[in-house]
């Protein structure tokens, strides 16, 4: 039986294993479908303490997960499938297997939240991405106009990274201005390849029936105008929703899935704890995450010690 589970490698699912590993209770870690979680996705992070020149994301997500393997956290490949919280010891059901144990960290994170269309999901893969530096150097998408959908940090953060690739980055946002950070909003409006579409939202992605995207149509909501962009290539950046399914019925949660922490990082079943993005829909940032996961581990380490008192 496990003393400690952490369901997650991202910021705070790795953090959580640094700590409970150096407090020798030995965590398994596992990775879920996404091994690092989504900071993989990002090319520069630049505001996470400690790296003034910025740190690749990736990178930073090895050497956090190297960091906790040093003091003896147990990183396993693997998905949960199922949990019963019902009872002591937990069980998490890990592609198939019974998985007990005294405590869980839930630090699962959020996947990419989509746009809901028809069109979207016949062509996901065939020009419509949810990740820039995943997939904006891939040759369909070189020299040719593309469009991101967002106006947020995420969206401000694609469309940049895309003018290294595309003609021309359309920016399409429901608003009339970013809802990004100033410095990111400064950046992204400055760069002469990306063009903002102010006001509108995506109806529909062309072209369904060639199997391929050749552009979009947008809809302006202040005018009900619409009108056609040619592009190669849309880029989903409007936020995410947070990977708790598995949860439903057995955590409190808020309307859109996020878990309800009830002090600190307990949740209203004592011996499982939560941890980043799953929990937090107002910061999202790595280093919040990060401190999150230090709190949950602290959490379970002091439930454990009056456990077995």
């Amino acid at each position: 039986m496990e003393k400690v589970v952490i369901i997650g490698t991202g910021c705070a699912g790795l953090t959580a294993a640094i700590y409970t590993a150096r407090a020798n209770l030995t965590p398994l870690v596992l990775t879920g479908t996404m091994p690092g979680g989504l900071l993989t996705t990002t090319s520069i992070v630049e505001n996470y303490p400690g790296f003034p020149e910025g740190i690749d994301g990736y990178e930073l997500m090895v050497r956090m997960q190297k960091q906790a393997e040093r003091f003896g956290a147990r990183v396993q490949f693997g998905t949960v499938e199922a949990a019963d919280l019902s009872k002591r010891p937990f069980t998490l059901t890990v592609d198939g297997e019974a998985v007990p144990s005294e405590t869980i960290i839930i630090a699962s994170g959020a996947g990419h939240r989509h746009l809901g269309l028809e069109s979207e999901a016949l062509l996901e893969k065939k020009g419509v991405t949810y990740c820039a530096t995943c997939d904006g150097a891939l040759p369909m998408f070189r020299n040719q106009p593309l469009v991101v959908v967002g106006g947020g940090d995420s969206a401000c953060e694609e469309a940049t990274y895309l003018t290294r690739f595309g003609s021309t980055v359309y920016l399409v946002h429901r608003r009339d201005t970013l809802r990004a950070s100033k410095i990111m909003a400064e950046r992204t409006l400055s760069h002469p390849k990306i063009k903002p579409v102010w006001d509108s939202v995506v109806t529909e992605i062309l072209d369904v029936k060639q199997d391929k995207v050749t552009g979009v149509r947008v809809k302006n909501l202040k005018t009900g105008a619409e009108s056609a962009i040619d592009c190669a290539g849309v880029f989903v950046a409007i936020g995410h929703l947070p990977n708790t399914q598995i949860f439903r019925g057995l955590l409190d949660m808020d309307e859109n899935g996020y878990v309800i922490p009830k002090r600190g990082t307990e949740t209203n079943v004592p011996g499982v704890f939560v941890a980043g993005d799953c929990s937090d829909h107002v910061y999202r940032q790595a280093v919040t995450a990060a401190g999150l996961g230090c709190a949950a581990a602290i959490d379970a380490e002091r439930y454990l010690a009056k456990l077995n008192q």
